[in-house]
């Protein structure tokens, strides 16, 4: 987690600044707040790094994704492409804005794949929300041929790529809208944000709107404001963004040393009989913010992970039996166990969910395992972790020779 690991004066300095105007909230109360509006600095310092017109924090990454969605104008009854990896939040945030997922297979840069996008499109498909999976990035280039010719609305769901680029452009830009997740777990963490960024001023006005309550935030009478649209809550706290805003200024210093210590990682275990990595489509933009592990078989993965989990070495995921990460376990999906009526429940799945074709996927997540990068390790520290991969990794493969 490496934006905690760097907790320090600076996170309590910004903090600090909202706890002495006692102005939680983000919007209003210009005459107590000294002129600190920490949101409106967040928002700021991420698009300066990302190189974005616009941007909008929320209160997680998961409102991130379905403001995302509504800012691009994607609703009820449109079908939408999504991957079948991806944390769950992708999925749910299309079907709570009405929307019908539709899942296609992905390749081994983890991420949807521009063939298997092709084979799912229908006359009815509205867009894609694309997910940037574990630090990389999808193959762009192909994703977008696609998008262009079939006129579809690209969503970027980067929650876990904050940072990472393709050719040169930062992965959230190339849709009409994209979005990350600033949760504890992330390379900057807010405890609990997310942001929307975009280059369209029409999507971040409607994003502005739609997070507020439908509010316009012209002038300085909060309860007077206009609603040009129906929105609800899912504003971000001055709190949560202080800690955003402080984090932000870290991500630079927390890349360098993740793709150092990535580097070195793989320099390390790239001659292992039987290991790879998972692909990199542009690796010059690698957030490094994982090492994904491709093993030659699921075996092989599963018994890596268990070998490693047995002698007390954590932090392995496996996520092919992962409950939120992977299409397998998501049955209250697949039988759509809803506390309310949907609207997937009224026009119906556009797919059958217990019976997709998705064999990349199937392969690729069999084989994938995935451990998160600190920026904080000593060389010791690598080379006792290097040497725990190696043993137990000939361990696995030795088991299924």
């Amino acid at each position: 987690m490496p934006g905690t690991e760097l907790f320090g004066l600076e996170e309590k300095k910004e903090i600090n600044d909202v706890l002495e105007t006692g102005i939680l909230f983000r919007y209003n109360h210009d005459h107590l707040r000294n002129n600190i509006w920490k949101a409106k600095e967040f928002e700021a310092e991420v698009c300066k790094f990302i190189g974005s017109n616009y941007a909008h924090a929320v209160s997680s990454g998961s409102t991130a994704v379905a403001t995302a969605l509504a800012a691009a104008g994607i609703g009820a009854g449109d079908e939408v492409i999504v991957p079948p990896f991806t944390y769950i939040a992708t999925i749910e945030a299309v079907l709570f804005v009405g929307a019908l997922p539709v899942f296609a297979d992905i390749d081994e840069t983890l991420c949807l794949s521009a063939e298997g996008i092709r084979k799912v499109i229908t006359p009815k498909t509205k867009g894609i929300c694309l997910v940037h999976m574990c630090g990389g990035m999808a193959d762009m280039d192909s994703i977008m041929e696609v998008c262009n010719e079939h006129n579809l609305t690209l969503v970027e769901d980067a929650g876990q790529a904050m940072g990472a680029s393709y050719k040169g452009t930062k992965v959230g830009l190339f849709g009409k809208t994209g979005c990350y997740s600033f949760d504890f777990f992330k390379i900057a963490t807010c405890g609990e944000g997310g942001v929307l960024v975009t280059n369209d001023e029409k999507a971040y006005r409607a994003a502005d709107s739609y997070a507020d309550h439908g509010h316009d935030h012209i002038g300085n009478n909060r309860g007077m404001e206009n609603h040009p649209i129906l929105g609800f809550n899912y504003r971000i706290s001055e709190l949560h963004a202080a800690i955003g805003l402080a984090q932000m200024r870290k991500v630079p210093t927390i890349m360098e040393a993740n793709n150092k210590n990535k580097a070195y990682l793989v320099s390390k275990l790239k001659d292992i009989e039987g290991l790879g990595f998972a692909k990199l489509a542009d690796p010059s933009g690698d957030s490094a913010t994982f090492l994904n592990l491709l093993f030659q078989d699921q075996e092989t993965a599963a018994n890596f992970v268990a070998s490693m989990n047995e002698a007390g070495v954590g932090g392995f995921n496996y996520w092919f039996t992962n409950m939120y990460h992977f299409i397998n376990q998501w049955n209250h999906i697949k039988e759509m166990k809803t506390a309310s009526k949907l609207a997937i429940e009224v026009l119906g799945a556009p797919q059958d969910y217990n019976n997709l074709s998705i064999p990349n996927a199937q392969n690729v997540i069999g084989r994938l395992v995935s451990f998160g990068i600190r920026c904080t390790w000593t060389t010791e520290e690598l080379d006792t972790l290097i040497e725990n991969i190696k043993i137990h990794a000939n361990k696995a493969v030795m088991q299924m020779a």
